[in-house]
């Protein structure tokens, strides 16, 4: 890698991102190993990595929760900087690429073409989406009547009015400003769904609710525009006032795309491709946030008010259990550094370590010297604290609470992303599909140590636990790298606990198809 072919363009660009020559150099290194997996011992299950939460723990979380919202110690963090493309593929497919469309979806619907009756079941369900009125009202000021575009079957006019910017934009514009459920006398955008979620469990005494978004630098007007339009009304509805503050994805933390070769892939004009790192280069955002205690959650995973209680009500189960860990962990740390104590004593925080934070210790460590075990255990708990939601699984796509097999021969709590992990291993994939929970991204974590001094998140990352994807540019083939991911390698050496939640807390939003599921409709259409 020393001798890269870089030009001095090449080199300006590199620096106007933010990078180093050291650190592009490091992506290539990433990129030319063969991928790290990690060693599943065992799938997280109740009563073996993920607790079940008894009606009497629950009611003290519940209490702790109160007590540490009224103290204003809740924060929200929403990563909300990806675009809906995703969400409309389906629609976009069609639009872009099919030109004589009503006849070519004809001929595929007669043919029972699996996407074609997806498509199809748009136009024919088009009234129950929350944007229907705002899609109506765009086309009528375009002269059109969307009933009669309906009956026609005139397909692009309506997809043009949804996608494009001469009418909504969605295929644009981040899922946060989509409106995802009906209200009289308009719908709610999936950025006013978090805020009124946030008034249930992260209000203050002063009625001060805390929210952060991560967006791109050219969503923040349209994001301002629509907390101009409804920010005061809901603050007046729920009696408080939200403190919203946004933060962008550092180019910093974008990496250098590779062809198939794994050199740097260029485009037409021969400038160097550089992509977003992911969803794990937001570590960098969560850290300089210096919370105190912050809950994590996806922009799509909400629901309407019918629905709302379940969400709200583990929400302040997960954070008063977080507190009530947050303070043991404290209290042991600050015994271990006044006084290592008894032997007693450190087998109680042995014990706690074990039995309530699923860490594995070296079995001789009653044995060592005292103070070689004070710092072993002070260097072991001193870390940051995350309570993660898990649900059933269901067969989503997605993570897994697993036991991780560690190099010292100790084993780990871990969220394990699918390409973790070494499928073609036929004990891993055994593993693998014992899974009994799924990550639904629903986490709190306490960002701060028993001083009250944030930690810096960047020193708990397993830096090698990196994704390679393909992608296409121009028509060719690139490989894209992305760093660990915020709830997988980015926070592989925090504490970690798992909570089982019902799955009623968990209702995402990945195509625009979903909002069709009864979590997302109102009940008049049920």
């Amino acid at each position: 890698m020393t001798d890269l072919p870089l030009s001095d363009q090449d080199l300006v660009q590199i620096q106007a991102h933010g990078l180093t020559l050291d650190q592009v150099r490091e992506q290539l290194r990433l990129f030319a190993r063969p991928p790290r997996f990690l060693p599943l011992a065992r799938p997280a299950t109740v009563d073996d990595g993920i607790i079940r939460i008894s009606p009497a723990a629950a009611d003290a979380c519940l209490a702790r929760h109160a007590e540490a919202a009224r103290q204003g110690r809740y924060q929200k963090f929403v990563p909300a900087s990806g675009v809906a493309t995703r969400m409309f593929e389906i629609l976009c497919h069609y639009f872009y690429h099919v030109r004589d469309l009503k006849a070519v979806v004809q001929a595929e619907l007669e043919q029972d073409v699996p996407r074609a009756r997806t498509f199809q079941v748009f136009f024919d369900r088009v009234s129950r989406f929350a944007f229907f009125p705002d899609l109506r009202a765009r086309l009528a000021d375009r002269g059109h009547d969307l009933e009669n575009l309906l009956a026609a079957r005139n397909y692009l006019d309506i997809l043009s009015c949804v996608l494009t910017e001469t009418g909504l934009g969605y295929q644009d514009l981040p899922k946060a400003l989509i409106k995802f459920h009906a209200y009289a006398p308009a719908g709610r955008t999936a950025l006013e769904e978090h805020l009124v979620e946030a008034a249930s469990y992260i209000r203050d005494r002063d009625g001060t609710c805390r929210l952060h978004f991560t967006i791109l630098p050219r969503h923040r007007h349209a994001f301002q525009e629509i907390l101009a339009q409804t920010q005061p009304a809901l603050e007046e509805l729920y009696g408080c006032r939200f403190r919203i503050d946004f933060s962008y994805q550092h180019s910093g933390t974008d990496t250098l795309a590779v062809d198939t070769g794994n050199r740097p892939f260029r485009d037409r004009e021969g400038r160097l491709v550089f992509r977003p790192g992911g969803h794990g280069a937001l570590l960098e955002n969560l850290n300089e946030l210096q919370g105190d205690l912050v809950y994590i959650k996806n922009i799509d995973n909400v629901v309407p008010d019918r629905l709302k209680e379940p969400t709200i009500r583990w929400k302040k189960i997960l954070g008063g259990l977080l507190v009530t860990l947050q303070d043991q962990v404290h209290q042991h740390l600050r015994a271990l550094e006044q006084n290592p104590g008894s032997g007693r004593a450190l087998e109680d925080i042995v014990n706690f370590a074990q039995e309530q934070l699923g860490l594995s210790l070296p079995p001789r460590i009653f044995q060592w010297p005292q103070d070689l075990a004070r710092d072993f255990l002070v260097r072991t708990l001193n870390r940051p604290l995350r309570v993660c939601g898990v649900v059933p699984n269901q067969g989503e796509p997605g993570g897994a609470p697993f036991w991780v097999q560690e190099p010292d021969g100790s084993q780990s709590l871990q969220i394990v992303e699918q390409a973790q992990v070494d499928l073609r291993d036929p004990e891993q994939q055994a593993v693998w599909d014992g899974a009994t929970h799924f990550n639904p991204v629903d986490l709190v974590c306490a960002l701060r140590d028993d001083q009250g001094v944030p930690f810096d998140l960047s020193e708990f990352v397993d830096h090698e636990a990196v994704f390679i994807s393909k992608k296409s540019r121009e028509g060719r083939e690139l490989k894209a790298l992305e760093l660990p991911g915020l709830w997988n390698g980015a926070m592989a050496r925090w504490l970690t606990v798992f909570v089982e939640v019902p799955i009623i807390t968990f209702n995402p939003v990945k195509t625009v198809f979903d909002l069709l599921r009864p979590e997302h409709q109102p009940e008049e259409n049920l």
